[in-house]
């Protein structure tokens, strides 16, 4: 992992050079991606069972209702009990963002509404393959059921012909019966634009690797994609002499073994802890399963900075906009209202990222990443409706505001304007 100290000239410089390094690694697929797209778009089913062949070694794309419920059966109950708790921590939470319709009424009884309704449709892409992450079905399903969704659909790609009874009893238990064994950017290209066997549908929302963020980036436009870049996970930790260099270790390991693009920054102060959990990290990746994964995260994007005061530091933090921001100082209230780009933020050395990513406090850890929580947000309700306004006008209404409608309309060039206005006042 690079150490960098803020006193050094060319800090900024080489912090920008190491941040775009891995930008760029994120949008090398794009030649290759919109290749698959092209090809299932015109093949369909065909080129689909192609693609889930030779990268996920599937020769099915819709497992079978006997095949899903054996598969549920045989899950232990402790898994069950921790992602019945789960949806239950989740639910809580996000029943809260509900949305309100609007109603207004002037005095010339000129109405307007503003009205949210549900998305008729939408794909869940949620991880897999080699790994399952049932708490990701969860974190997007949930925001959507709320939003009363009428069709949810669920793509994660199996392998070798099975998908995770986990990620199975999470589906079964957010109502999903609309399930396919695809993942990569053929799903995302059978979902937005249909085949025989997969109607399209309205959105996708999920996390996904470079090739899927790469393959929603595509096909935005054709399908609703949130504001957000989910993809590659990002945790920033801050710490300071009073912080465990092994709970800092473990905090950075358990983000790494995501994926190999996923970056990893610890930014102190105080040099001897970014030296203490550095050889924490490297005695702790001995003993991880994924070490392969997270090591090679760790060596390639990982960022050590010793920085030397607290307004560097928020630079640092509102430069990058993280999707992970776990403060882990005695004083992080002091911090907290200058931070403006984070996606979340764990306050406090207690409130640990991998406690979110499993949906205990019932927050969403589906979060933009790469610099995009400069202007989106976590996967929320909201992205699952959509609003009208609905505009009534008096005729006593219309002759009030007209003479200022007709001069805007008129200031702009819009005859037409103008006289679709005239025409509804004429006199007889």
């Amino acid at each position: 992992m690079k150490i960098l100290n803020s006193k050094n000239q060319n800090f900024d410089k080489l912090l920008g050079s190491l941040l775009l390094k891995r930008k760029k690694r994120l949008q090398t697929n794009s030649v290759s991606v919109t290749r698959i797209i092209y090809d299932v778009k015109r093949n369909g089913d065909k080129a689909l069972l192609k693609y889930e062949k030779r990268f996920n070694k599937n020769n099915v794309i819709v497992p079978k209702n006997k095949q899903i419920n054996k598969s549920i059966k045989s899950l232990d109950k402790k898994i069950k009990k921790a992602i019945d708790d789960a949806y239950n921590r989740i639910y809580k939470f996000h029943s809260l963002q509900k949305f309100k319709n609007i109603s207004y009424k002037d005095k010339y009884k000129n109405k307007i509404e503003y009205k949210y309704l549900p998305l008729e449709s939408v794909c869940l892409y949620v991880p897999g393959s080699t790994a399952s992450y049932p708490s990701t079905v969860l974190m997007n399903a949930i925001p959507a059921i709320i939003a009363k969704v009428k069709r949810i659909v669920m793509i994660n790609p199996g392998y070798k012909g099975k998908q995770n009874a986990a990620v199975l009893y999470a589906a079964k238990l957010c109502g999903i019966s609309e399930i396919y064994s695809i993942g990569g950017p053929s799903a995302i290209a059978a979902v937005t634009f249909g085949t025989k066997k997969i109607k399209p549908v309205d959105k996708i929302v999920g996390p996904g690797n470079a090739y899927v963020a790469a393959a929603q980036r595509s096909v935005s436009g054709e399908v609703g994609i949130p504001a957000l870049t989910a993809g590659p996970s990002e945790i920033l930790i801050i710490a300071d002499k009073s912080s465990n260099p092994e709970w800092l270790a473990s905090d950075l390991v358990s983000q790494a073994e995501h994926d190999v693009l996923a970056q990893c920054i610890l930014i102190s102060k105080d040099k001897n802890i970014l030296i203490k959990t550095k050889k924490e990290i490297f005695k702790q990746l001995k003993v991880l399963p994924r070490s392969l994964i997270a090591k090679k995260s760790l060596m390639t994007n990982g960022i050590l900075m010793n920085v030397s005061s607290d307004k560097k530091i928020i630079d640092i933090i509102n430069k990058i906009g993280p999707e992970h921001l776990e403060i882990n100082i005695k004083n992080y209230k002091s911090l907290l209202p200058k931070i403006k780009n984070a996606a979340s933020i764990c306050c406090g050395k207690y409130a640990v990222m991998s406690m979110t990513d499993m949906g205990v406090p019932g927050s969403n850890h589906v979060l933009p990443v790469n610099n995009t929580s400069r202007y989106a947000s976590g996967l929320n309700v909201s992205e699952f409706v959509k609003n009208i306004s609905y505009i009534t006008l008096s005729k006593i209404g219309m002759e009030k505001h007209r003479p200022s409608a007709i001069t805007l309309a008129n200031f702009e060039g819009l005859a037409g304007h103008d006289q679709s206005i005239k025409k509804r006042i004429r006199r007889k």
